[in-house]
């Protein structure tokens, strides 16, 4: 079968080459990929890639081969999975407790578009609470995981102020109904919970937005650049704010995709797709998404997508 394999190569960061059809574990459904969705951290990892590893974390297609155990779909089954790597391929093994069943009604784009992104948004939104009535602030808004945030988050009854780089990105995210501005420090706050992806200079900014006794999640660092808090400065700012590091992982991930997919299945979750290719041009895909000429997600399809 063909593969997707790191180059280290800046301006193509993936070539193709010949591999060996995985061989499942027990516990794993083996899945021809009809479609797969990259990630901009997985941009980052691909400049100065670990020694074996496969992208891909991301796919939909079809089960080819079930697992041994008896768990998961059956054979013919459609589904959406999060392997922990090597989804660019023609088939990817992946452990059951990774992948949901797609519906009819819901295609192998979108359904490739929902994991990692879709998954953090979700677990994102538990960590910071209800969030009928209260005052969100999300910087780094226009990418995968911010549009989801902005869908959910608003859907859920809260009053969120965006950040994004320009108003062409701040556009779908104001017909989601948040309130979208370009910078933080325009963000109108005190707000009752910060959402803070992007680092560097921002955070301290952000931070200094969070009403007394409120929460800032911090959850990633777009910006490559690290942040300096200053403990004066949180001596001057809110009082008795909680500052909480998040990260998505931690499997099983299955029932979260699951209900992802049953979000976009009632159209209360519109995966925003900025580009769909074939996976012949998936190098050229992997540069512009890291230089951030992609907006929303995209999409790579193998062939025999739906």
């Amino acid at each position: 079968m063909q593969r997707l394999i790191p180059t280290a190569e800046p301006t193509r960061p993936v070539a193709f080459a010949d591999a060996s059809q995985p061989v499942p574990e027990p516990d794993e459904a083996l899945i021809k990929v009809e479609a797969f969705a990259p990630n901009r951290g997985e941009t980052f990892l691909l400049e100065r890639p670990r020694p074996q590893w496969l992208p891909g974390k991301d796919i939909a297609g079809l089960v080819v081969q079930a697992a041994a155990d008896g768990s998961g779909p059956g054979v013919g089954t459609r589904v959406v999975g999060h392997p922990p790597q090597g989804g660019w391929a023609e088939y990817a093994a992946v452990p059951t407790h990774s992948l949901a069943v797609l519906p009819d009604g819901v295609d192998s784009v979108r359904a490739a578009a929902l994991p990692l992104a879709g998954i953090t948004a979700l677990r994102l939104l538990r960590t910071a609470g209800s969030l009928t009535g209260r005052r969100v602030l999300l910087t780094g808004a226009s990418g995968g995981v911010g549009h989801y945030v902005t869908e959910l988050a608003v859907g859920a009854g809260a009053e969120l102020t965006a950040v994004t780089a320009t108003p062409a990105r701040g556009a779908r995210l104001a017909a989601l109904g948040a309130r979208v501005v370009h910078d933080v420090a325009a963000a109108q706050g005190p707000f009752d919970v910060v959402l803070e992806s992007t680092g560097g200079p921002n955070l301290p900014v952000a931070l200094s937005k969070v009403r007394p006794g409120g929460l800032l999640v911090w959850f990633g660092q777009a910006s490559r650049t690290p942040a300096t808090l200053d403990f004066f400065d949180l001596l001057n700012g809110p009082e008795r704010v909680t500052i909480q590091h998040f990260h998505y992982a931690g499997a099983p991930y299955g029932d979260d995709l699951a209900a992802l997919v049953s979000l976009v299945e009632q159209d209360r979750l519109h995966p925003e797709i900025g580009r769909t290719e074939d996976w012949a041009r998936t190098a050229e895909t992997l540069v512009d998404l890291r230089e951030r000429r992609i907006r929303g997600k995209a999409v790579l399809l193998t062939g025999g997508g739906r």
